[in-house]
């Protein structure tokens, strides 16, 4: 029997945890002085008017639930954040479409990135703030921050985080799960104050480098201006960026052990060193071409090569130039790099490299089964069998990702759009990225999409950020029998 009430219960209290960021963002608008202000204090006094209803009214309820419910609550509370944060922009004006304003809610929440503004410069910076910590929220994952604070309350949340953490190794640094987030979030709070203070070393003023180490470390992409990151010129802040990009694009028990001194196990890591093998591959080969045929010098083209190669691969999305203005060759590559996402236990999205290891490694292993058929083959992964599940898994996730790739592009052609707006838009939103080509390009945003557009595409960004299968569940008919 579905347990409904700890349901509600849960939402009650992951209301008031946003409840609590927004008066934070509040605040913020009130030192700013700018009209954002009431819409972020109305919208504060609504989470915790619905949060504390909610957490009241189903106190007493049952405090054990399994996975069924935790499906629900992870995937539910992706959807109830959004259309509680997307009040302030809505109430205030800032985005006077409901449908914009959650579409730009949802698409930070899941660190997407993808925009509807026309002028960013113009919206006040308390909701600026907002934006950008709705990414930082969503980067470590809501439930994640959720599970070292719902045991205090009596609710375990090991159910919770085999949801929101659906990748083929989710690693546990700690054997009970609290502690685990714990360290998780220490990392996650300790790289975004060092991106702060090395930005605003490098000239930003505290704003812009607050809000930019939110979302990079999310692997969002938001910015406080128009232009993105191209609006800097400094390369030492271009630099800065790119390797708090790597960090967030790697699994965060590697940056535990490396941070303890343990260099040895993050080297030995496969998918550690398959990210960062494509990562040098890429760069390098963009860096030849724009410097070769386009002209500019080695190390603009190498600047260049990697802010683009590792935003795309992280999902991060920030841009440092029109990329569309390179040679068709570079924009092919960075167009494939959408589907490879960052490392399994990274805030980046898509397949995630530990997939791509996986299917290289699978596929080798037929080859070799085909000269060697009676032989015994395993696919080994840091030293250690693969075991066919997981292999099976990581199949069908491929098969199902790109299934929904091509179906959804055909959704989106049909509101009259080119074949390749339409493909990017959907792999830029089911990848979390943000920026694609065509008319979703670095130059361009999301703002022309017709409402059922960017409700469709809100869908896509929310399955793709919970890695499909803990969404599309829900929408099986066995789930939902007794």
């Amino acid at each position: 029997m579905l347990n409904k009430k700890i349901i509600l219960h849960v939402m009650g209290l992951l209301l008031l945890i946003e409840g609590f960021f927004l008066g934070i963002s509040s605040l913020v608008s009130l030192y700013y002085g700018q009209y954002g202000f009431f819409s972020l204090t109305l919208t504060t006094l609504i989470c915790f008017i619905f949060g504390s209803t909610l957490w009241l009214l189903t106190h007493k309820a049952d405090k054990n639930f399994g996975k069924h419910e935790g499906y629900i609550i992870v995937s539910l509370v992706w959807i109830v954040f959004s259309l509680f944060g997307a009040l302030p922009f809505f109430i205030s004006g800032a985005i006077p479409s409901y449908t914009d304003a959650f579409f730009e809610t949802i698409s930070g929440f899941t660190t997407t990135g993808a925009t509807i503004l026309n002028d960013i410069e113009a919206v006040p910076y308390g909701l600026l703030f907002w934006r950008s910590l709705t990414q930082w929220l969503g980067g470590m994952g809501i439930i994640v921050l959720s599970i070292a604070i719902l045991p205090m309350f009596g609710i375990g949340g090991m159910q919770l985080f085999v949801a929101e953490v659906p990748g083929p190794t989710p690693d546990k640094l700690h054997p009970r799960i609290k502690e685990t987030v714990k360290r998780l979030w220490g990392i996650y709070v300790l790289y975004t104050l060092a991106e702060v203070i090395l930005l605003k070393i490098g000239g930003m003023n505290w704003f812009d480098a607050v809000n930019h180490s939110f979302t990079t470390m999310a692997t969002g992409g938001y910015s406080t201006r128009q232009a993105g990151i191209a609006y800097f010129e400094s390369p030492f802040i271009h630099y800065v960026i790119i390797i708090f990009m790597l960090l967030a694009g790697t699994n965060f028990t590697l940056s535990y052990f490396a941070l303890h001194f343990n260099f040895g196990k993050v080297l030995k890591n496969e998918e550690f060193r398959y990210y960062m093998g494509f990562v040098l591959l890429f760069t390098f080969a963009l860096t030849f071409i724009l410097w070769h045929f386009n002209g500019f010098n080695l190390e603009q083209s190498f600047r260049n090569s990697a802010f683009q190669v590792v935003s795309i691969i992280t999902t991060t999305g920030f841009v440092s130039a029109n990329y569309l203005l390179w040679p068709p060759l570079v924009i092919l590559i960075l167009f494939a790099l959408m589907f490879f996402g960052g490392s399994a236990g990274s805030t980046g999205g898509s397949i995630k490299i530990a997939r791509i290891t996986l299917l290289l490694k699978n596929s080798y292993k037929e080859l070799k089964q085909i000269i060697h058929p009676n032989a015994i083959i395993p696919v080994r992964i840091n030293g250690k069998s693969v075991p066919p599940n997981i292999i099976s898994n990581v199949l069908v996730f491929v098969i199902f990702y790109l299934l929904l790739t091509l179906t959804s592009t055909m959704v989106i052609s049909a509101l009259d759009y080119d074949l390749a707006t339409s493909l990017s838009a959907v792999a830029a939103t089911l990848g979390n990225i943000g920026p694609g080509i065509g008319r979703v390009g670095p130059i361009e945003n999301y703002a022309h999409f017709p409402a059922f557009g960017k409700w469709f595409l809100s869908f896509l960004m929310l399955i793709g950020r919970l890695e499909l299968f803990t969404v599309l569940v829900l929408f099986s008919p066995v789930f939902w029998k007794k």
